[in-house]
């Protein structure tokens, strides 16, 4: 799955730009990163958001015990990979029907920490039981949050295209030639959120984030790592 958010909907993070600048390398825009993900993924779904947002995913060569899917409800966009042991159980909480799938819980979550606020988002992702990774856009207020399970269980990569753009995916090949050494890991346990102040640790919600430079060889330019011993005044 491919999500590409423009500088307009999200300030490349500063952790991701110093590691570019540290050690620079060839990129590519967001828009042929997208080419090359339709190139390289046989029946590739793409779909373009406004100007700023592009959203693309296959099912060519997935995991069929974490599968991708893609879905939209009330403006809002969401690709997610996983699945969630506990999704019925969920389904019951937010009131959904009984063919629900994975895609159409987390919008629903998703739209129930928007709008019942100060409902805490690390409560609302905390909750979600199993093996995931998903990018939710919602157009109506130009908002990114993106999520990776505690164990990380399903890969999330993410980087910064020559035009500056933000990109996230689960093929860490596919952004190595467009985000050059702007790239990293998406911290497991972690969401980002446009509306809640970027980078935060669901496990740990008063633990700070910190993003450690790379080693020279390594294909990304910094490692996100959760700190222990640090706090901050979110909860």
């Amino acid at each position: 799955m491919l999500g590409i958010f423009s500088g307009a909907v999200v300030s490349p993070p500063e952790e991701l730009v110093a590691a570019g600048s540290r050690t620079p390398s060839p990129k590519t825009t967001g828009e042929a990163l997208v080419k090359r993900f339709v190139g390289k993924n046989p029946s590739a779904v793409c779909i373009q958001v406004g100007d700023d947002v592009q959203l693309a995913y296959s099912h060519h060569k997935e995991n069929p015990l974490r599968p991708r899917s893609f879905g939209a409800k009330d403006e809002i966009f969401c690709l997610f990979q996983g699945s969630l042991d506990n999704l019925g159980s969920l389904k019951q909480q937010y009131g959904l029907a009984k063919n629900a799938n994975e895609v159409l819980l987390v919008i629903e979550a998703y739209k129930t920490l928007r709008d019942r606020a100060p409902y805490p988002a690390n409560h609302v992702v905390a909750h979600l039981s199993g093996d995931f990774a998903f990018v939710v856009f919602d157009k109506s207020t130009s908002t990114l949050f993106v999520a990776s399970d505690q164990a990380g269980k399903v890969p999330l990569y993410w980087g910064i295209t020559a035009d500056g753009c933000v990109a996230f995916a689960d093929d860490v090949e596919l952004l190595k030639g467009a985000c050059g050494k702007s790239l990293a890991s998406f911290p497991q346990g972690c969401y980002y959120s446009t509306a809640l102040g970027g980078l935060r640790s669901f496990e740990n919600p008063k633990n700070k984030i910190t993003a450690i430079p790379a080693k020279e060889e390594e294909i990304w330019g910094a490692t996100f790592k959760v700190n222990d011993s640090s706090k901050t005044n979110h909860t």
